[in-house]
């Protein structure tokens, strides 16, 4: 009887420390090999060539707002005092006239997306709008941060949910950028600083009729410039080929 009694308790807790287990992810260590490269990993496709849906803010993501309209934006004082001190005549001079198409800004412009991947753990996006590119590096792909940039550093990672049985897992791609460039969130001079950091969440949406859409959800924080985190949602559908795209040089007005 003891005996047996024993035997069960190995067998209850052998169970339990399985399912732990697999609740953090599972197995670890020696017999499972090198993890999958992030495309063979993907949840989802994003590859393709992709339009920019203006289904809200149409009017201030259309038609670059005038000077001193921060609507939809939450700008602190110190940064509403840089937007009221903007002068596009400045940017030109200098030749600084992509400050309005950095990480923070970029995907909530009218633009065509190509995602592309540029090796097996690197997503390469495409902008015409600004002729701009971002590469989204997965784990140990990402190199060590340099200077700061336009488009900063921006390390990815899938997000997976288990699927129902016999059917593939499903998920969606988080994204952090930092090492920014100071820039503007629009293109009226409204600013952010290079502290910020942009974290993005992209789902791809099918519809019965075949049209697929990404909803980009995007959250800013910039302690400089930003009274509280400014969060969007952006949507893109997908294009059947390249008609249309025209890559096209960054502007001031």
């Amino acid at each position: 009887m003891r005996s047996r009694t024993l035997l069960l308790v190995f067998a209850a807790t052998l169970f339990a420390t399985t399912i732990a287990t697999a609740q953090r992810g599972g197995g670890g260590g020696a017999g499972r090999g090198a993890a999958p490269a992030a495309r063979q990993s993907a949840p989802i496709d994003l590859t393709g060539y992709w339009v920019s849906m203006i289904t809200e803010d149409w009017k201030l993501r259309m038609v670059t707002p005038g000077k001193g309209v921060y609507d939809a934006l939450v700008l602190n004082p110190a940064g509403r005092k840089a937007a009221d001190s903007w002068d596009p005549a400045t940017d030109e001079k200098s030749g600084d006239l992509c400050k309005a198409y950095g990480a923070p800004a970029l995907m909530r412009l009218p633009t065509r997306l190509r995602i592309t991947w540029e090796n097996d753990n690197t997503l390469r996006i495409d902008a015409d709008t600004g002729t701009q590119t971002r590469l989204f590096y997965f784990g140990a792909s990402a190199p060590p941060a340099g200077e700061p940039a336009l488009q900063g550093r921006s390390v990815a990672q899938w997000e997976l949910a288990a699927g129902q049985r016999g059917q593939p897992a499903a998920g969606n791609l988080k994204v952090t950028t930092t090492n920014l460039k100071a820039g503007y969130i629009r293109k009226n001079g409204a600013p952010y600083s290079d502290k910020t950091t942009v974290t993005e969440y992209v789902d791809l949406h099918a519809l019965p009729n075949g049209d697929q859409y990404i909803s980009i959800t995007t959250r800013v924080e910039d302690p400089v410039y930003f009274s509280r985190t400014m969060t969007n949602t952006t949507d893109f559908k997908k294009l059947p080929n390249a008609t249309g795209w025209n890559p096209t040089p960054c502007s001031v007005r």
